[in-house]
């Protein structure tokens, strides 16, 4: 098994290939193998630099490098988004994807749903010590999305009545918006194609894992920031 529990946790004045060395060494891994990991993770032009001046992705990137050694079956890591710039972004949700492709158990550690959404294949959601959801990405999407479509129109009175006049229920929401219920988006472009209605915006209101996560989570924090509008009060 390899980990990454904190990036942090090198010696600044050693190099990043000297960091390492000195830990294949200790478990009795092969030499060539520290200078595999770090192409894999992207450090090439910088191994031979100085720990301490990496900036924290580039630590995160030594810290997988390092947790790559032993060429585990299973992979633990804490954050392993934090600090990445774009590219690096990009860069270890593909890694992420590969790693689990070819077999390996990977397990993640993150409060960045944004990014598991796209990378995870299941979730478990954890507040104070009980687990509060295990299920796949797309079960828990799906199961926090209503059915209901956004529908953006200058017509919203004649939308209504269109919607209404084939069964189905429409509610103004605002001045150009209505929402629908209990139909597919493609439905409801037919009717209102049918009725000759303008619409600018026809979209299905899916959840984002985030959403789920925050649902979740609700009452669980243990300290809570006031808002803006709070605060100046």
């Amino acid at each position: 098994m390899g980990a990454l529990v904190d990036a942090g946790a090198v010696q600044p004045g050693r190099s990043g290939r000297n960091h390492l060395l000195w830990l294949a060494r200790s478990q009795r891994l092969p030499v060539r193998r520290v200078d595999e990991v770090i192409e894999l993770v992207g450090l090439g032009g910088a191994a031979r630099r100085r720990a301490g001046g990496f900036s924290l992705g580039m630590r995160q990137r030594l810290g997988i490098a390092a947790a790559m050694l032993g060429d585990p079956p299973v992979l633990i890591l804490d954050e392993p988004f934090n600090g990445m710039d774009p590219e690096g972004i990009i860069w270890i949700r593909g890694f992420l994807r590969s790693l689990a492709d070819a077999g390996r158990a990977v397990l993640v550690s993150s409060h960045l749903m944004g990014e598991l959404q796209g990378t995870a294949d299941r979730v478990v959601v954890v507040g104070r010590g009980r687990v509060l959801a295990d299920a796949t990405v797309d079960e828990l999407v799906a199961g926090a999305s209503s059915d209901q479509v956004l529908l953006r129109t200058a017509e919203p009175a004649a939308a209504v009545a269109a919607l209404r006049g084939a069964g189905l229920a429409g509610t103004v929401t605002g001045p150009q918006t209505v929402a629908v219920a209990g139909a597919d988006a493609q439905r409801i472009v037919a009717v209102l194609g049918e009725a000759g209605v303008s619409f600018s915006e026809v979209s299905s209101q899916r959840a984002t894992l985030e959403d789920v996560y925050l649902r979740l989570t609700a009452g669980q924090a243990e300290y809570r920031a006031a808002l803006g509008a709070e605060r100046a009060r």
